[in-house]
């Protein structure tokens, strides 16, 4: 497989270009999408991460986009390319869900949309299992309650500013730890503002129920109440502070 190359937008070859039309190439979608690109700055895209779309290496693959990194003349950023298949006419909604995000300190930073591309924040670290396999063999327990505390933190600010993400019981693929132990949010092509929010309560059955995160975890926070549940029953009902305070501190946190 290939990994970790980095290639100007004007040279990429056959492969690449069914990457960024994935997953049916189609001449006039892709200078559609050159010409955003441009449009957005981007002189470079690297092709590396953990997926694969035959043997080319991507950051994620989604039902609605391709993630990848890319280089504008300054900067190094994360790229969301529209699939060809997607079941989203464009980028903006995505697009228009991050920044109402943003504006409560959550997610990687918006920075340009385009109908087929959504360029954001690069954010470097580890995705959470991978973190915490870390931190549970240092056995440092200071360290992963201030990544966990953060984690509902945000949670909880979404819930307020009444925007769901969708997928948060889904956290090994969507939260990501930075090396300064900045825990980060991602993938908000599922988020509404007009769904029910369920932020916390999803994010804290990931983390501390019946998965094997929640396992890891309690075993690191030695002292986890069993009582989580009912406080979570309670918080659903009432999203308070001060119900959102009893699932802190039933955690430990």
């Amino acid at each position: 497989m290939q990994n970790d190359i980095k290639i100007p937008l004007e040279s990429l070859n056959r492969k690449h270009r069914q990457v960024v039309c994935y997953p049916k190439f189609m001449p006039v979608d892709f200078e559609h999408k050159l010409n955003e690109l441009r449009e957005l700055g981007i002189e470079y895209i690297e092709f590396t991460g953990r997926s694969h779309i035959n043997d080319i290496a991507v950051l994620g693959k989604g039902c609605v986009g391709i993630v990848l990194v890319a280089h504008t003349k300054d900067r190094k950023v994360a790229l969301k390319l529209r699939r060809t298949d997607a079941p989203r006419s464009g980028m903006n909604h995505e697009a228009f869900i991050l920044e109402k995000a943003n504006a409560v300190g959550v997610g990687p930073r918006l920075l340009g949309v385009t109908p087929n591309c959504l360029l954001m924040e690069y954010v470097d670290g580890l995705l959470l299992p991978q973190w915490l396999k870390a931190s549970n063999r240092m056995n440092d327990g200071t360290r992963v309650r201030t990544v966990l505390r953060s984690i509902l933190e945000q949670a909880f600010r979404l819930d307020n500013a009444g925007l769901d993400h969708g997928e948060l019981s889904y956290g090994p693929k969507h939260i990501i730890i930075r090396p300064n132990d900045g825990a980060v949010i991602l993938d908000f092509e599922s988020g509404s503002l007009s769904r029910r929010v369920s932020n916390v309560t999803s994010v804290s059955q990931f983390l501390f129920i019946g998965s094997s995160i929640g396992r890891r975890v309690s075993k690191i926070l030695d002292n986890l109440n069993q009582d989580i549940v009912d406080v979570l029953r309670v918080y659903k009902r009432h999203r308070t502070k001060k119900n959102f305070d009893r699932i802190l501190e039933s955690c430990s946190l």
